[in-house]
C-alpha cells in the first residue's frame, strides 16, 4: 500500500543540459541494493557500436527530495492512524492542500506527477467524510462515487482502499460496480456500499437510467472522484462531460450537491480542463511536493535496413521489432519491465517475439513474458493482473490499458514503442517505473514516422516543453443531442436544466422534437421512445455494436473490436492476434457484427488501405494567409476500405495487395484546411506535374506533426489533398477530426496553424532521405500507396505558404456551464 500511495514521481521538473548526439552522462549508481542502476542497464542494452549509435539523446533527471506537511485538522484521527499503519507518517504538501480544499467543499484537480500520491490526497477526505456519515442517525450515511476510465483501475483502487481502510472496519464499504459485477451482488452494492467504484460507461448506461434504485446512494453523495481525468479528451471526454452534467442534475433532484475531486497527470491548464469536464469551478493543485528517484530517459532510433519500401524509400527497422529485442534483453537481465505499444496487435506481436527468443535459451523465462491489452475477456485480464502483482511476470507488452490499468509497483524499466501521441501520456507511461525511491530507465523507441523522427532528433520538444492542453468539446451536437435525450428519459427536461448542459442545448431541442425523440409538455420535454435513451450512443465514440471475434471451428468468443474499426482491423483476410496466437479472418459479417477467424501462422501482417474524399458543408472561420486562405468549419468525409497489404514480419516489406469490397462510410465532422493560389505556386516553383505530390506530402507530414500541438493521435485525424478542389476552386489540403461532429483537434490546429505548419516544414526539410520516406512524408495509412509524393516540392510550398502567414486568433475558453 505504501508503494501505491507514496511512490515516486518521475515527471521532470528540472532537466540537465541537452546532451550531444550519442553522448551520455555518467550516472551515479546510488544505493540501489541488488538492482543495477538505470545507467548500468542502459549501458548493457547499448553495448556494441551498432546499438550505441541508435541512442540519439539521453536525459538524466536527478532525484528530488519531497516536502512534507501535516494533515488538516478535520481529517479524522482514525484515518490518520490507518495511513500511518500503511507506512506513511506524513503527507506531502500537495496532498494536505488537496485534502483541506476538499473538506472545505471546493472541487479540486490534483495535477501532479505519476505516483505522487494523488490517491491518498482524495482518499483522506473521502474516508473522513464516510466515517462522519456512518455515525449519522439517518439511513446509510454519506457516500462517495469513484470513476475511472478502465475496469482494471477501479478493481486496483478497491484493493488499495480495502487495504488502507482495513483498520476502520465495516464503516467503509467499497465495492466495484461495472459490467463484470455479478447480478446477485449488484443489489447489495446499491443498498449498502458507501464507496462505489465504477466507470463512466456504467454511470451512463447503468446507474443514471436506474436512478430511482440508487436514490439512497445519490441522496447521500458527498464526493465524486474522477481518476486519470486527463484521459477524458476528444470525443470520449466530451461524452463524459455530459454524463457528469446528467449526474449533477440527478443529484440535485435528490437534494445532494457533491464535491468533485479530480486526479490528473501533469497537464497544461488543468483547472480549465477540469472545469470544462465537470461544468464547475475547480481549484488547481499542481505543485508536486513528492520525492522522485533518478530517471534516465533515452531516445532510441532503430537503424535503416538494406530493404526498400514504397517508391524505393529506405526502410527503417520497425519499432515493434526493436522493442521486442529490448524487452527480451531486459528480461534476460532480470530487469522488471513493461513495453508500452500503441496497438493491440503490436502488444501481442512483441510478446510473441520475446517469448520465442527467450525460449531458445530458457523456456521458464519465456513463460514470464506476456501481453496485456483491451479486448481480453474479464477472466484473462484478472489473471494477468494477479501475475503482475505477484511478480510472476517479469516482462509485459501492454497497450494503454495498462498505462491506466493497475498499480505495477517495482518496475525497473519502461520501453515505449512509438511516441504515444501526447507528452502527458509519455510521462504517464514512463512513470510506471521507478517506484519506492528506486531509479528508473525509460526508453522511447521511434517509429518510422514524421513526429517520432522529429522528436528523437529534437529532444528539447520533449524535455523543455510543457505538456499539452486537454482538448474536448461538450457542445459538439453529435455528443450533446443523445445526452439531452438520455437526461429527458431520466427526468423531464426543463428550460432551467438546459443551462446546465451548455449554450448549444436550447438550439438542439426543436431538432430533437422534430425528429420525434422528445415531446414537450407543460412539465418539460419527455423521451418518447420505448428503447432506452442511454443506448443511443457509445460514449467512447466507437458507434454501433462491437464486432464479436469468433473462432469459426469452435464458436469460441475471442474478444471484440469497435464497429468503427472493424473495416480496417477484421476485414476478410486480416491477421488477428490474440493471447499469442495468430488468426486469419475468414469472414466479416457486418449485418450480424461478427468476424469469423481460424487459427493460422502466416509469415506476414496486414494493413488496410482506403480512399477518402471531402466536401465542405460550412466555413465557420477563415483568415488570409498571404494570397491563400486558412479555414475552419464543417465537412463531410466519405471513406472506403478498398484493399489490404501483406507485410513481412520484422522488416515490414510489402509482399502483395488484395482488393476488398466493403461499403463506403460517411462522416460529418470538423476540419481545418488551407488553400494556395497560382501566384504562390509560381513563387514556390511548383508546376502542375509535381503539385499533387507536393500537396500530398505536406498533408501527410502535417497529420504526423499535429499531435505535438493537440492532445490527439495521428489515428484520431485524417486528411485529404486535392490539386483543384470543387468547393474551393484552388489547390487545397484538409485535416479533419476522425469523429462525428469533431473532437476539437482541427480547431486546435487552426489556432496553432503557424507553429504547427512551421514544425511540419522543418520535419520534412531536416529528414536525410532523398525523395521522401516514412520518417517524413510517407504515411502508414495512405489510401493511395503514398503516391504521388514530392518531398522538395512540399518544403517549397510550405515555405511560401508560411512567408506571409499571420498568427491565427487564439482559442477562446468556453463559458462555464
Amino acid at each position: 500500500m505504501h508503494d501505491a500511495l507514496e511512490a515516486l514521481s518521475v515527471l521532470a521538473v528540472t532537466h540537465s543540459v541537452p546532451m550531444a548526439k550519442n553522448q551520455r552522462p555518467r550516472h551515479p549508481a546510488g544505493d540501489t541494493g541488488s538492482r543495477p542502476s538505470p545507467g548500468m542497464v542502459l549501458d548493457r542494452l547499448s553495448a556494441g557500436e551498432s546499438r550505441a549509435a541508435r541512442i540519439t539523446h539521453t536525459e538524466h533527471m536527478p532525484a528530488r527530495e519531497g516536502r512534507h506537511a501535516v494533515w488538516p485538522h478535520l481529517i479524522r484521527p482514525e484515518v490518520i492512524s490507518a495511513i500511518q499503519a500503511a507506512g506513511i507518517e506524513h503527507p506531502w504538501a500537495h496532498q494536505a492542500e488537496a485534502a483541506e480544499a476538499a473538506l472545505n467543499g471546493d472541487s479540486v484537480v490534483i495535477a501532479t506527477g505519476t505516483a505522487s500520491g494523488k490517491s491518498l490526497a482524495y482518499l483522506a477526505p473521502v474516508l473522513t467524510t464516510l466515517l462522519d456519515g456512518s455515525e449519522a442517525a439517518n439511513g446509510r450515511g454519506a457516500t462517495a462515487l469513484y470513476l475511472s476510465p478502465t475496469k482494471a483501475l477501479a478493481a486496483d483502487q478497491r484493493r488499495a482502499v480495502r487495504e488502507l481502510a482495513g483498520p476502520l472496519g465495516t464503516r467503509i464499504r467499497p465495492a466495484v460496480y461495472d459490467g463484470d459485477t455479478p447480478v446477485e451482488e449488484r443489489e447489495w452494492v446499491r443498498q449498502y456500499a458507501n464507496y462505489v467504484l465504477t466507470n463512466p460507461d456504467m454511470l451512463h448506461r447503468g446507474i443514471l437510467p436506474s436512478h430511482p434504485r440508487w436514490s439512497s446512494f445519490l441522496r447521500a453523495l458527498r464526493y465524486v472522484v474522477i481518476d486519470e481525468c486527463h484521459t477524458y479528451r476528444g470525443v470520449f471526454g466530451s461524452h463524459v462531460a455530459q454524463v457528469l452534467r446528467r449526474l449533477r442534475r440527478i443529484c440535485a433532484r435528490y437534494g445532494s450537491d457533491p464535491v468533485f475531486l479530480l486526479a490528473s497527470a501533469t497537464s497544461a491548464e488543468p483547472a480549465l480542463a477540469a472545469g470544462r469536464l465537470t461544468g464547475l469551478p475547480v481549484t488547481e493543485i499542481s505543485d508536486d511536493a513528492s520525492p522522485r528517484g533518478e530517471l534516465v530517459f533515452a531516445l532510441w532510433e532503430p537503424p535503416l535496413t538494406e530493404l526498400h519500401g514504397e517508391r524505393g524509400a529506405p526502410v527503417r527497422r520497425t519499432a515493434t521489432a526493436e522493442t521486442a529485442d529490448l524487452l527480451t534483453d531486459l528480461t534476460r537481465q532480470g530487469v522488471r519491465s513493461v513495453a508500452f505499444v500503441r496497438s493491440r496487435r503490436g502488444a501481442e506481436l512483441i510478446s510473441v517475439i520475446a517469448q520465442e527468443r527467450l525460449a531458445e535459451t530458457d523456456r521458464a523465462l519465456a513463460r514470464r513474458v506476456a501481453a496485456y491489452r483491451g479486448g481480453y475477456l474479464p477472466e484473462e485480464r484478472r489473471a494477468l493482473e494477479r501475475a503482475l502483482h505477484s511478480g510472476e511476470l517479469l516482462g509485459l507488452a501492454a497497450t494503454t490499458a495498462l498505462e491506466l490499468g493497475v498499480d505495477v509497483s517495482g518496475l525497473d524499466a519502461v520501453v515505449i514503442a512509438g511516441y504515444p501521441g501526447t507528452r502527458a501520456s509519455l510521462w504517464q507511461q514512463a512513470g510506471r517505473a521507478g517506484r519506492s525511491g528506486e531509479g528508473a530507465l525509460a526508453i522511447l523507441v521511434a517509429r518510422d514516422d514524421p513526429l517520432d523522427t522529429f522528436l528523437v532528433h529534437h529532444p528539447e520538444a520533449i524535455f523543455e516543453q510543457p505538456v499539452e492542453s486537454t482538448v474536448l468539446d461538450p457542445d459538439n451536437p453529435y455528443v450533446l443531442a443523445p445526452h439531452l435525450c438520455a437526461a429527458a428519459a431520466e427526468l423531464p427536461l426543463t428550460d432551467t436544466d438546459l443551462t446546465l448542459f451548455g449554450p448549444a442545448a436550447p438550439g438542439l431541442m426543436p431538432q430533437l422534437e422534430g425528429a420525434g425523440l422528445l415531446r414537450r409538455r407543460s412539465a418539460g420535454w419527455y423521451w418518447t421512445r420505448r428503447e432506452r435513451a442511454a443506448d443511443l450512443t457509445d460514449i467512447r465514440g466507437g458507434g454501433g455494436s462491437p464486432v464479436r471475434i469468433v473462432e469459426a471451428g469452435t464458436g469460441r468468443l475471442l474478444g471484440t473490436v469497435d464497429e468503427a474499426a472493424s473495416h480496417t482491423a477484421v476485414h476478410e483476410g486480416a491477421v488477428h492476434l490474440h493471447q499469442g496466437r495468430t488468426y486469419l479472418v475468414r469472414e466479416l459479417d457486418l449485418k450480424d457484427s461478427v468476424a469469423l477467424v481460424e487459427e493460422a501462422v502466416p509469415p506476414y501482417s496486414t494493413t488496410a488501405r482506403d480512399t477518402t474524399s471531402v466536401s465542405v458543408l460550412e466555413t465557420d472561420t477563415e483568415i488570409p494567409w498571404g494570397a491563400g486562405r486558412l479555414c475552419y468549419g464543417s465537412v463531410e468525409v466519405t471513406n472506403q476500405v478498398v484493399s489490404f497489404l501483406r507485410r513481412r514480419l520484422i522488416t515490414g516489406e510489402v509482399l502483395g495487395e488484395t482488393k476488398l469490397d466493403l461499403p463506403p462510410r460517411t462522416l460529418r465532422t470538423r476540419a481545418v484546411w488551407w488553400t494556395v493560389t497560382e501566384d504562390q505556386l509560381d513563387a514556390a516553383r511548383i508546376n502542375p506535374e509535381i503539385l499533387g505530390g507536393a500537396l500530398h506530402a505536406a498533408e501527410h507530414a502535417s497529420i504526423g506533426m499535429l499531435p505535438l500541438f493537440a492532445t490527439c493521435d495521428r489515428w484520431d485525424i485524417g486528411g485529404v489533398s486535392v490539386p483543384l478542389h470543387p468547393d474551393t476552386l484552388l489547390p487545397t489540403v484538409f485535416v479533419y477530426d476522425g469523429h462525428p461532429g469533431g473532437a476539437g483537434f482541427a480547431e486546435r490546429a487552426f489556432h496553432t496553424a503557424r507553429a504547427w505548419l512551421t514544425a511540419t516544414r522543418e520535419a520534412i526539410a531536416s529528414c536525410e532521405c532523398e525523395a521522401g520516406c516514412p520518417s517524413c512524408v510517407q504515411s502508414p495509412k495512405c489510401g493511395n500507396g503514398n503516391d504521388p509524393l514530392h518531398k522538395r516540392g512540399a518544403v517549397r510550398l510550405l515555405t511560401e505558404l508560411l512567408r506571409e502567414a499571420p498568427e491565427p486568433p487564439p482559442a477562446q475558453a468556453p463559458p462555464e456551464s
